[in-house]
Order: structure tokens, then sequence, then C-alpha cells
């Protein structure tokens, strides 16, 4: 909406990616805090608690009736606030979002499985991981149909090692199911995703901007790829939401964000890293989330084989 104002009104300030930015982080953190505590009533209300996993430490036991599911209010209020600041004739903007929902929605339905079983168990892993690939090949479809840069490239080196051509779509579908999983494995165990998520989102924003911009990508001999920098606006406001939400999530949690939440979320940093062509630096990046799912690797292993964590 603020886009067409520029547009139709001449209105230049909304002409600039950074106000419509910060415009997107602000509403999304008003949405976020002022909608959290009438869903922490209602699920309260409904009794949506979170389950526990049997491999989680002890200490974990006693968040047991904490409320679950938050990652609705704050994907919600994110998509809110990037419908009113973004351009929304930019392909790369619709698929942002369309990222966020189709990862809610598989989230959201483990969640509700999670609740009604009340066991940790949730979807199964076939069902989930179906759904997973369904909604990032669609992803990486739709972005490779609008012509997104194929090229394959490595932190510190300026020019790409190979063109994966057709191959980019399988291997976007990878980066996007790593990561979704890997925030949700970090926010499934201790529910401490938030803060990472932020960080990440961040960084990502910074370059996603920059590969977008024709001047500073090539003056950091950085890839250029053209309408990309609007995604700024979905990032922005995710990390807008997430802090919000973290005033709700901080010790002592009144809510977690669920699958709901940290699928979505993880599935975005990971369109936020294809679209930067920073795959392979999305290692550093999101290195609390490949610490912490290398950490439930070895927790839920040894507990397997050993009885013991």
């Amino acid at each position: 909406m603020l886009y067409f104002i520029y547009e139709y009104f001449n209105i230049n300030v909304f002409q600039y990616l950074t106000v419509r930015a910060g415009l997107g982080f602000f509403i999304a953190f008003l949405f976020t805090t002022m909608l959290m505590p009438k869903f922490i009533s209602w699920a309260k209300s409904k009794r949506a608690s979170q389950p526990i996993s049997d491999y989680a430490p002890d200490g974990h036991k006693l968040k047991v009736n904490t409320p679950t599911m938050g990652g609705i209010v704050f994907i919600f209020s994110t998509i809110i606030a990037s419908l009113l600041s973004a351009d929304l004739s930019n392909p790369f903007v619709l698929c942002g979002i369309s990222t966020l929902l189709l990862f809610g929605l598989i989230g959201m339905r483990d969640d509700f499985a999670k609740i009604t079983q009340k066991n940790n168990a949730g979807l199964s892993s076939k069902m989930k991981i179906f759904f997973q690939i369904l909604s990032a090949l669609l992803v990486a479809i739709v972005l490779f149909s609008n012509n997104m840069n194929s090229d394959l490239y490595i932190p510190f080196v300026k020019n790409p090692l190979i063109s994966m051509e057709i191959f980019a779509i399988i291997f976007w579908v990878v980066v996007i199911i790593a990561t979704s999983n890997a925030v949700n494995l970090t926010d499934g165990l201790d529910g401490l995703a938030t803060v990472p998520s932020i960080y990440s989102l961040i960084s990502l924003s910074v370059l996603v901007y920059i590969t977008g911009n024709a001047v500073l990508s090539s003056y950091l001999l950085l890839p250029k790829v053209s309408d990309v920098g609007e995604v700024i606006i979905i990032g922005a406001s995710l990390a807008g939401a997430l802090i919000g939400f973290l005033w709700y999530n901080c010790h002592p949690a009144q809510i977690f964000m669920g699958d709901s939440g940290s699928l979505s979320v993880g599935a975005f940093i990971g369109y936020m890293a294809i679209l930067s062509k920073s795959e392979f630096l999305l290692f550093l990046i999101g290195a609390i989330f490949v610490i912490e799912t290398l950490s439930v690797i070895l927790q839920i292993g040894s507990y397997k084989t050993r009885g013991k964590r």
C-alpha cells in the first residue's frame, strides 16, 4: 500500500526501500505485541500447551504447560506488514510471502497434531518432509521461472564456481528444507531460536539489499540479482515481529513459537540466503542452528544407544 501511495500520489519518501523496511519492522512489531497477549489467553483456555520431547533435559519438563503456536501471530503480523509496505508486483516478494505461508501451514498442522495427540510426535516424519519438499519445490520453480541467478558462489571468491542451470532447483529445495528443519530443531530443544533468527534475518537482509543494488554489489564484488532488494521489507518485518514475540518468549516464557513459527522462519532464512547467493555463508550466519542440529543428533543418538544424554 505504501508503494502504491508512492506510485500514484508521488510521495517520494515511500520509494526508498529503507523507509518502507523500517515501517514494516514497526508495523509487525506493534501487531505482534498487541495480538500476542490475546493469543496467549486463548491458547491457555484451549490448553494448547507445549509437549516436551523425551530427549529433552529434565529441567525442560517444567515448560510442559507453556502455550505453543505463537508463530501464528508473528507470521500473520509479518505478512500484514509486508502487504502494507512492499511492492506486491515484485515476484520475489510474493514468493517470500508464499514461503512464510506454506511452511507456516505445515508447522500449524504439526502443532495441532501434537496438541490433540498430547505428545511430541506430531505429523509423521514422512508426511512432514513430503509437504516440505512440495512447498520448497514450488518456491524453487517460481524462482527459476523468474530468471533467478543459478550460479553457485562461495564466500570470499568473487566469481561463481559453476552455473547450476536447472539443477539449481534441487539445490534450492535442499537449502530451504535444511534451514527450516535446523531452526525447528533449535527451537524444539529449548525454545531459543528467536534471537539467532533475528541476527540471521538482519545479516541476510543487508546482503539481499547489497545484492539487489547495482552500485553496492559492483563495489563490494558481490553478485547482482535484479529486483531482490524489495525482499528486505519482509526480512525487516519478520525481525520486528520476532522482537515483539521475544517479549513474551523470554524467561520465564509465556509462549513458544512452535513449529508454525520455526519452520516458516527457517524456510524464509534459507530463501533469503538463496536470493543473496549466500547459501554457503549461511553456515556462518546460522552457526547456532548448525551447532544445535548436531547437538540434537548427538543427544538422540546417545539416548537411543546408551540410554544416557
